[in-house]
């Protein structure tokens, strides 16, 4: 039991993204089934997206105080049932109402996830961990779309019954047993730390400017080369595809080389292939470009979780959890920022977030590294050495 707990835990990472954009595809045949425009069925993103960011504020801490088994077998629980109501939605507002409930419930699996990898793998293998981890999350990502497809030239609401029944398999799996005890005096203050906000950051800049930046990829890809929607939407799988190949070679050199070191590193390149996306002459360069984002994209992600999870608060999943809802919230973000520099100009569109990804991420986590280093004296301590 003690494996199939430990695949199940890494299982987890897929389902949360999967259900998060299994619509993306489908849009046009929800929308036919209401009477909708895909325009209006895109809320179903939305309405997601909006509980599950805010909800991880607090979730991590909630889950910290009432223990990782209960809280993951309940949330995957609501989240069958809430896709149960989506499968059987008789009106629109309905299908909205179970999109929100689904991104309520999965707010309370991946911090807990995350927490439960950190208390069960040895440190100097943590990095390796997370990137199997960050893996899933992009196959969850990038097959979703796909699936979605498939099970809407039946019936789109099939997609919704096959997600119901994987999240009761892992409601039944659970997570593996742990040695940390639940804290019931956990609080949400505690998870509001330097060393939370400063991954938190990162995170919103990291996810903001590179996983948030696809619609902005899809506009050169129309408005300078002219690809229609099938062809954009196949090339902008490669961001999806090259981050599930690379997260676990990630992880690794996490391990070696500091999770400090990789997150300025991944930001760096990333705001290079970004301004890549933005200046390319031809279309095949552009396209390879965002397709390396990917990798960089992974880099942040991955690193900053276990930033989060190797420093010494005992709220590892409250801060794990606000860490991810920056990053999601960062993602949101971006379209509000960009699409007005795109339309001022296209190439501001790209350099700007380029030069955030290069000069943001190394100020903040360098800056932060230095005060970790200066510790405070404890009371009796002889003076350090001169």
């Amino acid at each position: 039991m003690g494996r199939l707990a430990r695949a199940g835990l890494y299982a987890g990472a897929l389902i949360g993204p999967f259900g998060g954009a299994v619509t993306t595809s489908i849009l046009p045949e929800i929308g036919g089934s209401f009477g909708r425009s895909p325009g209006a069925a895109a809320s179903t993103l939305t309405y997601y997206l909006v509980p599950f960011a805010v909800l991880m504020l607090a979730s991590g801490t909630f889950a910290q105080r009432w223990g990782p088994q209960r809280t993951v077998r309940i949330a995957y629980i609501a989240y069958a049932a809430a896709s149960v109501l989506a499968a059987c939605a008789w009106t629109f507002d309905v299908l909205l109402v179970s999109r929100a409930l689904q991104g309520a419930a999965n707010s309370f699996t991946t911090p807990v996830l995350l927490a439960v990898i950190a208390a069960s793998t040895p440190k100097d293998k943590l990095g390796r961990a997370l990137g199997l981890f960050g893996s899933m999350q992009a196959a969850g990502q990038t097959s979703a779309p796909l699936v979605g497809g498939l099970t809407a030239e039946v019936d789109w609401r099939l997609a919704f019954v096959v997600i119901a029944v994987v999240a009761m398999g892992l409601a039944v799996l659970g997570v593996p047993q742990t040695d940390a005890e639940p804290d019931r005096d956990a609080s949400l203050r505690s998870a509001f730390v330097p060393s939370t906000l400063r991954p938190a950051l990162v995170a919103f800049i990291g996810w903001g400017c590179l996983g948030g930046l696809s619609f902005l990829v899809a506009f050169r890809l129309d408005d300078v080369f002219g690809l229609g929607a099938g062809e954009r939407g196949l090339l902008l799988t490669g961001f999806g595809i090259v981050g599930f190949l690379t997260a676990r070679h990630i992880g690794k050199a996490i391990d070696r080389f500091g999770a400090t070191t990789t997150v300025v590193v991944a930001a760096a390149l990333g705001g290079g292939l970004v301004a890549a996306v933005g200046t390319a002459p031809l279309a095949a360069v552009a396209v390879l470009a965002w397709a390396l984002t990917g990798a960089a994209a992974q880099g942040m992600l991955v690193s900053v979780n276990a930033l989060v999870l190797q420093s010494e608060n005992a709220n590892r999943g409250g801060s794990v959890s606000v860490v991810q809802s920056l990053r999601f919230m960062g993602a949101a973000a971006a379209p509000l920022a960009f699409v007005p520099l795109y339309q001022a100009h296209p190439l501001a569109g790209f350099l700007v977030p380029a030069a955030l990804l290069v000069t943001v991420p190394a100020i903040v986590t360098w800056s932060g590294r230095g005060a970790g280093s200066r510790r405070t004296p404890q009371p009796g301590a002889p003076p350090p050495p001169r």
